[in-house]
């Protein structure tokens, strides 16, 4: 795990694929699941759609937090951002695409992570978010220290009900240690940054930055940051 303040290129890391077993695959067992329903809708005067088919996906830990690390040093505000391997991208190039797209499968995101089954209610979000800071950025940072940083939010609800709930602490990023990880190879040879607020806000708006709760993130720390003294994160 490497660190420094400057977002460059992530780490570029190729995705192959060993074995394919989607044939004959059952769509109810492992990480994610696949239901396969009909539905049809109920409107308020009393009326109903014809039904229609809709595939959905769940997992048994639904929600995810998105942790928003911030630093302040003279010379102004950062925000901690790290290298993520997401596989799926890689098989971009197989697909019809509306636009060319040579971007590689690692993004630059705010830390995040899934909450637990048993990590319920706002301390058990916090929870999430301490365990989360040591797992990915190496920081020690105490539930108490994590304040909601507006509501959730939901990322693609036309296939999943997720909603990421988005928590802020202060850091000094001299403590952070290394990240403890999840032992998973998609976790491996990440890349840590603190990158300046404002820098981290062009990079949204250049490409740099492509991930959808980064970008959130980002612009709701600096409407934290302008509209109030209340950090680290204000009210929910």
């Amino acid at each position: 795990m490497s660190r420094d303040d400057t977002l460059g290129r992530p780490p570029a890391i190729d995705v192959e694929v060993v074995d394919d077993r989607t044939e004959g695959a059952r769509c109810d067992v492992g990480f994610l699941r696949l239901r396969r329903l009909v539905l049809r809708n109920r409107y308020a005067d009393g009326e109903v759609s014809e039904p229609y088919a809709y595939d959905l996906v769940e997992r048994e830990a639904m929600d995810a937090v998105a942790i928003v690390l911030s630093a302040v040093d003279p010379a102004g505000a950062r925000i901690c951002l790290r290298s993520a391997l997401r596989p799926p991208l890689s098989f971009r190039s197989g697909y019809a695409l509306p636009l060319p797209d040579s971007a590689g499968p690692v993004l630059w995101e705010v830390p995040a992570g899934l909450v637990e089954p048993d990590e319920r209610g706002e301390d058990g979000l916090r929870a999430c978010a301490t365990r989360e800071a040591l797992e990915e950025v190496g920081l020690v940072v105490p539930p108490s220290a994590f304040a909601f940083l507006g509501p959730p939010a939901a990322l693609s609800p036309g296939v999943m009900g997720e909603k990421l709930h988005f928590l802020h602490a202060v850091v000094d990023p001299a403590a952070a240690g290394e990240p403890t990880l999840d032992g998973s190879p998609v976790e491996e040879q990440a890349r840590v940054v603190f990158l300046p607020l404002e820098e981290a806000l062009a990079a949204t708006r250049d490409g740099r930055v492509a991930d959808v709760k980064t970008e959130v993130a980002i612009h709701r720390l600096c409407t934290a940051l302008s509209t109030g003294p209340n950090l680290p994160g204000g009210e929910r």
